[in-house]
């Protein structure tokens, strides 16, 4: 302490009390570096708290102000049914300012350097978007488009990334259907649209007034479409679509509103920026791990002074407030300097999630998010210093003349257990602030217990084992390290902790990712299909399976698929179930055009789970649908259900449940048909067939679209491209929230390093005085930092296997097949990184004299 200490006085003891207040001040001169590391173990986590609160609020901002770009107009209405003159009339009607879409899939080819892939063609005629504007280059190209249906110009506008992919620039022509289109302009963004979504669905933009002359529409071809209106200002266009909701409704018309688009995007992104303060809330409970730590040890260098404190009459409880006021303020400033980080790092976010998001997002500062990260960072923090402080209530007087620290602390606090039971309530209430749901809450919880629980029981094995299993025989130098390994004031189970949960955030997210990608590429995987061809009509399909073979393609499979509607339910018609408010089956189950298929078989990818397979029996039609599908809306075996095939009434009987393997690459249906049934109705087919390389499924495709523009073709190989990009995508931006508990982690383990330096200069003292030389001691140090980096890496390794089995098991339902050599590769660098620090903060034990530590300790 202080050797100017002001008069004691007998009082209870309060915060409020300014001689409190001038102690801690007087008692902090010797120690502010250390409380300064004790305090930089917080400030990542409170930055990335505050950052990512901070973008979420500029988003939301910025979502209700750029609200009516995120669809282009007033209202959205979209349907997959062919317009009748009836209900275009009716459309029409609604506002004089209409745009029309007709949206679907289709084989797009461009000859000048022969690439083709299936896209999005978008059949625009109008003044779409009314808010917002297209990004073209050259900017120009939007004019002109919009005058090409008026003056039956071939003029098409092309996605970036579609004319990337297949290396082609504005100015060559694209093959739509039978029709060649001159390429006016890329498109770079338009209102609403994401960078993801044009990766994974490249649009290709045509006048509508050439939709016919393509023929691509054929009969069952999947066709969407889209009305976009703009209103007179003042008009609530909510109320508007309420009233005419009836009327959708039963023409199966889906409305899309500014206020909707808006809450749907809200929510999204709130789904987003929730999760990724749980990611950011981690890294602040790992350096509050440090906070402990680094206390845990400032408290055991300051016994002697609480002593001197305790015999000139401070009580207990005044020597506990002293350095609670003292940890506290350093928590304060840590947060406060987390907060500014945090603010100035929120600047960076929008381009990390630049290719997720719809809007433009303008970032200001958010003092909401900056006191909700400042109150969280200093709640948490204090509460972790609380467990160590405890200790300084139970030191007594005499502990002056006693050396055992043990002596005083004997004995478990009653308060201690209190504290943990705040901290549990603490990190469930902020887990349920941020999703609103206690049981997703809880597991958050509960998950973070086991997981510290696991690190924890690892760090006191390792040191339980090493003390149990001692090498006595071996070299001086490696005995000496691992005995610091449970040595009084050890850093094990700091390190373990700390570090072992880093690299436990960045292994799973590692091998989800590697689930994610194994789920597709499995399905590519041995001679199961790798591309797949549909809307193939039934006098195409002895053609397209003619020019399979020419190509040496083998035909793996062809599937006939009926479309149809859900008319009744156990005689119910589908209009009397949605008018009755009590009944439970889905609206989605009652409207959606159903895609079906006739056989009397189960394939690979189907089981059997009850009933049996589909059948004709007694003149009745007895079906099979997918388990799910049952479970969803609410049947059972044995329900009637009567479809609507073209005009045509067929009731049928659920006769059993399969469950489907989606996954798989193959014609996988919710309803089966037996034979016997659908072979008259309208129908198409699909194709299954395997290519071997790129060349070979570039001058198919080439081939397909000249002889057959309406059949699209999948391929498989491009799929996984694109999924692995927009994967990687996802990766980065995780990683990114995964890389502040990396650093903090790394934080701690320096700040843990040098608030225990000056018991290794203690160390290095004796060890010098008793012949060791530096070499030695540099080896004790690496060999001890080698151990604890290898023991914290392997930890958090083997919590993420037994975190992502758990995804893999229960979530994704595949087969758990971990690729190690990138796990190695994380246990290599996080114990490079241990003994790195380890031996750069331990420098100053190396080069101490003896003599220099003696004469200090005089």
């Amino acid at each position: 302490m202080d050797r100017e200490l002001p008069q004691l006085k007998p009082q209870a003891a309060s915060i409020f009390d300014s001689w409190l207040w001038k102690m801690a001040w007087r008692d902090s001169r010797r120690s502010r570096k250390r409380l300064f590391l004790f305090m930089s173990a917080i400030v990542l986590g409170i930055a990335a708290l505050v950052a990512i609160n901070s973008f979420g609020d500029n988003l939301s901002r910025s979502v209700d102000e750029q609200a009516r770009e995120l669809i282009g107009a007033d209202l959205v209405l979209t349907t997959n049914k062919e317009i009748s003159k009836k209900t275009e009339a009716f459309l029409a009607g609604i506002s004089p300012e209409r745009s029309q879409e007709v949206a679907f899939p289709s084989m797009v080819m461009f000859p000048r350097s022969g690439g083709v892939r299936l896209a999005q063609v978008k059949a625009l005629q109008g003044k779409f978007p009314y808010y917002g504007d297209w990004e073209t280059q050259p900017t120009q190209a939007v004019a002109q488009f919009r005058k090409a249906n008026e003056n039956r110009q071939r003029i098409a506008l092309v996605d970036d990334a579609l004319l990337v992919q297949l290396n082609a620039r504005p100015g060559d022509s694209v093959k739509v259907g039978k029709l060649m289109f001159y390429v006016a302009g890329r498109v770079m963004k338009i209102p609403g649209q994401t960078a993801v979504s044009t990766t994974v669905a490249p649009t290709v933009f045509i006048p509508r007034v050439f939709l016919a002359e393509t023929g691509l529409l054929e009969r069952g071809s999947r066709v969407t479409y889209r009305s976009y209106y703009q209103f007179e200002p003042g008009t609530d266009v909510d109320k508007y679509v309420k009233n005419i909701s009836p009327r959708l409704d039963k023409l199966g018309i889906n409305s899309d509103t500014v206020t909707e688009r808006k809450q749907q995007t809200g929510r999204a992104f709130a789904d987003l920026t929730k999760f990724l303060n749980l990611v950011a809330f981690v890294a602040l409970l790992l350096g509050c791990v440090g906070v402990a730590s680094a206390v845990h040890l400032y408290v055991k260098e300051k016994i002697a002074s609480v002593a001197v404190l305790r015999c000139l009459g401070a009580s207990g409880q005044q020597a506990f407030l002293i350095y609670l006021i003292q940890t506290s303020l350093m928590g304060f400033i840590g947060a406060l300097i987390g907060a500014a980080l945090g603010t100035v790092l929120q600047l960076v976010l929008p381009a990390v999630f630049g290719s997720f998001l719809p809007v433009e997002v303008v970032t200001t500062v958010s003092w909401k998010a900056v006191a909700q990260g400042i109150g969280a960072g200093l709640v948490i923090a204090i509460l972790f210093a609380l467990l160590p402080l405890l200790v300084i209530r139970k030191i007594a007087p005499l502990r002056t003349l006693r050396s055992s620290y043990d002596d005083d602390v004997t004995g478990r606090d009653p308060l201690q257990w209190a504290v943990y039971l705040v901290i549990a309530v603490s990190i469930f209430g902020f887990a349920y602030w941020q999703i609103r749901d206690w049981k997703t809450a809880l597991g958050f919880t509960a998950g973070l217990a086991f997981a510290f629980g696991v690190l924890t029981a690892m760090g006191q094995l390792l040191m339980v084992l090493v003390r149990r299993f001692f090498p006595v025989s071996w070299s001086y130098i490696w005995r000496q390290s691992l005995a610091n390994l449970y040595r009084p004031q050890n850093q094990t189970l700091i390190l373990v902790i700390s570090i072992g949960l880093g690299a436990f955030l960045i292994a799973t997210l590692y091998l989800t990712q590697t689930l994610l990608l194994s789920r597709v590429q499995l399905s590519a995987s041995g001679n199961q299909a790798n591309m797949v061809l549909f809307d193939i009509q039934n006098e195409q399909k002895a053609g397209v399976q003619q020019l399979a073979q020419q190509h040496r393609l083998p035909v793996l499979q062809t599937v006939p698929v009926v479309t149809m509607r859900l008319a009744e339910i156990n005689g119910r018609t589908v209009d009397a179930i949605q008018k009755d408010t009590s009944a439970n089956v889905p609206d989605w189950a009652l409207t959606r055009e159903y895609r079906v298929t006739y056989r009397d078989t189960l394939i690979s990818s189907e089981k059997l789970t009850a009933g049996k397979a589909p059948y004709q029996a007694d003149g009745n039609v007895y079906i099979s649908v997918e388990k799910g599908y049952l479970e969803r809306t609410k049947l059972k075996l044995g329900d009637t259900l009567t479809f609507n095939v073209q005009g045509l009434l067929i009731p049928t009987i659920v006769a059993g449940t399969r469950d489907v393997d989606w996954n798989r690459i193959q014609t996988n249906f919710l309803i089966v048909f037996p034979n016997g049934v659908l072979e008259q109705a309208p129908q198409f087919h699909v194709l299954l067939t395997r290519v071997g390389d790129t060349q070979q499924s570039a001058r198919f495709q080439r081939d397909l679209v000249l002889r057959y523009p309406n059949v699209s073709a999948i391929d498989l190989g491009l799929i996984l491209q694109t999924i692995d990009e927009v994967l990687e995508k996802v990766s980065f931006v995780i990683q990114f929230m995964a890389l502040f508990s990396i650093i903090t982690g790394l934080l701690v383990l320096s700040s843990s390093v040098i608030i225990s330096k000056y018991q290794r200069i203690q160390e290095s003292v004796l060890l010098r005085t008793l012949g060791a030389n530096r070499r030695q001691i540099l080896l004790i140090t690496l060999i001890e930092y080698l151990f604890l980096g290898l023991i914290a890496a392997f930890s958090g390794i083997v919590l993420s296997l037994f975190a992502s089995w758990g995804l893999a098991y229960f979530v994704f339902e595949i087969p758990f097949m971990p690729n190690f050599a990138p796990l190695l590769a994380v246990i290599g660098v996080v114990t490079g990184l241990t003994i790195l620090i380890g031996l750069f903060n331990s420098r100053g034990v190396l080069v101490r004299p003896p003599l220099e530590v003696l004469r200090a300790e005089a």
